[in-house]
């Protein structure tokens, strides 16, 4: 695989994840994660059998992240999210009691580009996917999740901080010993992938003993004059809470997918009249139109696009169109 972190001057962040191991299979006992990178959170506690035992349960909590929170206080986003986490255990059983002096151990996917300093802490570089809360840039999201947790009296240990591919990258080696690299098309999208630590320019002491490590390339940021590029594109770039930044993931991932298909929409419908002579008003509200919304539209294949029909009106009170006539 090319070592994309050499080229000079490449908008690729190329993190360091300081995850040099990857599972084997043969992990066993319970375990607790948190999700969060995209306009939802999850909550999860996992207990592995070993390699003849895999994965013997799973239990997850998912969870909306009201929107004045992704640009609102630091203090008010974690300690949403720890109230959450602490609810999910209030829950558990006593199958689930820990032994007594043990902590339950946390893993936390925090999807944004971090500086990694260990394998459980690191400061954020800078938020992504409509997210913007500038007190949290280049402070550790650990210390801060760790505190909301201490303020909702829950006893848990957060074990490894990873973005959601190196996840995504650990959970297919524990099947597979073959997997390399992880690829995420979500709410955004990036990739992670294996490198031989010797060729990490970045990477700096002892050598780890396994000779590798996974690398968090924040594709998301990749931005070329190859991308084809509209003028949807590049509008909606510039109405974004960080133009400039993140054009791949602007281009392809889901949090943006339905609100360009918007802007196509309401350009045709104030130069082309494909409503009618008035342009729907709720056509002109930013973000209405949403990808799952958009990608069931594209998948109707009935002859008469009674999905497209019901969406249009549920969404936009579209209740006719010019381009369709049955």
């Amino acid at each position: 695989m090319p070592v994309l972190h050499l080229k000079a001057g490449s908008k690729l962040k190329m993190l360091i994840s300081y995850v040099d191991n990857l599972p084997t299979g043969h992990e066993t006992g319970l375990y607790y994660a948190l999700d969060l990178g995209g306009t939802n959170f999850r909550v999860l506690r996992v207990h592995l059998g070993g390699q003849n035992g895999g994965l013997v349960n799973q239990e997850f909590a998912e969870v909306p992240i009201p929107p004045e929170l992704m640009t609102g206080a630091a203090d008010a986003l974690f300690d949403y999210i720890a109230a959450e986490l602490a609810k999910f255990v209030a829950q558990e059983g006593q199958e689930h009691e820990l032994p007594p002096g043990r902590k339950r151990e946390l893993g936390f996917t925090f999807s944004f580009p971090v500086n990694q300093t260990s394998i459980a802490s690191g400061t954020l570089v800078r938020w992504t996917k409509g997210f913007s809360i500038d007190e949290l840039v280049g402070q550790d999201v650990v210390t801060e999740l760790t505190r909301a947790m201490k303020r909702q009296n829950l006893e848990m240990h957060v074990s490894a901080l990873v973005n959601d591919t190196v996840g995504t990258l650990a959970g297919g080696r524990y099947t597979n010993k073959d997997v390399a690299a992880a690829v995420i098309l979500g709410t955004g999208t990036n990739a992670a992938y294996v490198e031989r630590a010797q060729a990490i320019p970045k990477w700096h002491g002892a050598l780890p003993k396994s000779g590798e490590m996974v690398i968090n390339m924040e594709w998301g940021n990749f931005k070329s004059s190859h991308l084809p590029l509209t003028e949807f594109d590049n509008a909606l770039d510039m109405d974004s809470l960080n133009p400039g930044e993140q054009i791949f993931e602007k281009v392809i991932s889901g949090m943006y997918l339905g609100e360009i298909v918007r802007r196509v929409l309401l350009k045709m419908a104030e130069e082309a009249s494909l409503f009618g002579e008035t342009v729907p008003s709720k056509l002109q509200v930013p973000f209405i139109l949403r990808t799952p919304d958009m990608s069931a539209m594209h998948h109707d294949t009935s002859s008469d696009l009674k999905v497209v029909a019901s969406k249009l009106k549920d969404i936009l009170e579209v209740f006719s169109a010019n381009w369709w006539s049955p």
